[in-house]
């Protein structure tokens, strides 16, 4: 029963948003038709969705592995931002260099630059008992404004008459295309090893298997001699590199150079993709494209319907919050004690 509360949440979800379209004065039967149909009825839609998919399902893939140990990491944004900084900042520094191992080091970059930038809530966790949501989330904010800063000052590009932006990605240090005459791109072939490569790992490996026991009962995890710190360490290094690979992805995919802001939020999306997909990363992989297609629909809603950007952020969070409440109503029965009072 508790697999189908994601299909229960989406359900519940499409029933609320017909009631905020219609208080939005909008037909609630177009508004879902432009939500879900029009952004994929051809197939360059199609492969946009594969496009915005992408950076959720890495990031989802690696927050879904600490998640199982409950490793509670909701730093990926930050995480995403400075793969981007590490693996497009060997662009920055060689610009005039056309190489075939110039994207190859890009991604390691960036897997590296993820890992680090989660190694820090890690050491606070093993160290000093640190709380792992509050110190990967805080350092969202330091790797955005890192990131400003960079654009703003040394790595701005000297020919792009002062706007904030790094050079434009040369040939070599761009993912190459899949599909000619759209935006698919090498990084979803990344996607996908990293979701067949998590799957083996969890499955197949005593690493998965510690990762499992830790999650499930920490205690015997303990008495069969489990390192409660090192897997803390495993999960936040590997989700920080799943991050920071869905970074390069970016910067070197669709974006095509380092500005600003890179992500409309994928790292904090990936969270409800991660538990939409129930953790597993088959389930990742559907989660990942339907949260994908509410952006989509959400940008064509704007443009067809004029209804306000923020609706993407509502649909997403109702999926969440009904996702929460369903398992919630699942695993418990509410009922009233001797007292009057609520107990589960």
């Amino acid at each position: 029963m508790v697999y189908l509360t994601p299909l229960m949440a989406l359900v519940l979800t499409v029933v609320c948003s017909m009631g905020v379209f219609t208080f939005l004065g909008v037909d609630p039967v177009e508004a879902l038709r432009n939500f879900f149909i029009v952004p994929i009825n051809n197939a360059y839609g199609a492969s946009e969705l594969l496009v915005k998919a992408t950076p959720l399902i890495l990031c989802a893939i690696g927050l879904s592995v600490g998640f199982r140990a409950n490793v509670w990491n909701i730093g990926a944004e930050g995480q995403l931002t400075l793969g981007a900084i590490f693996g497009g900042g060997l662009f920055v520094y060689l610009h005039d260099v056309d190489s075939v191992f110039l994207l190859p080091g890009m991604i390691l970059l960036g897997a590296i630059g993820g890992a680090l930038w989660a190694g820090i809530p890690a050491f606070l966790k093993t160290r000093f008992n640190a709380n792992e949501i509050l110190t990967s989330l805080m350092l969202v904010y330091v790797a955005t404004l890192l990131l400003s800063l960079l654009i703003h000052g040394p790595w701005r590009d000297p020919d792009g008459f002062n706007f904030p932006e790094s050079r434009m990605f040369s040939e070599s240090a761009t993912m190459p295309l899949i599909l000619e005459g759209t935006r698919l791109h090498f990084g979803t072939i990344l996607a996908i090893i990293a979701v067949l490569g998590t799957w083996l790992m969890l499955a197949k490996t005593l690493v998965g298997f510690q990762i499992k026991v830790i999650g499930a009962a920490p205690k015997a995890g303990s008495y069969a001699g489990f390192s409660q710190k090192k897997i803390i360490w495993f999960t936040l290094l590997f989700g920080g590199a799943m991050a920071g690979i869905a970074g390069v992805s970016e910067v070197s995919g669709p974006v095509g150079q380092l500005l600003p802001s890179i992500s409309p939020g994928y790292g904090f999306t990936a969270i409800i993709v991660a538990f939409l997909g129930r953790l597993h990363p088959v389930g990742i992989i559907f989660a990942g494209l339907l949260m994908a297609l509410t952006y989509l629909g959400g940008e064509t809603a704007q443009i067809n319907l004029g209804l306000p950007v923020a609706v993407t952020g509502v649909f997403q969070g109702m999926v969440l919050f009904f996702l929460l409440a369903c398992d919630v109503l699942i695993s418990y029965r509410f009922a009233l004690n001797r007292t009057g009072r609520v107990s589960g």
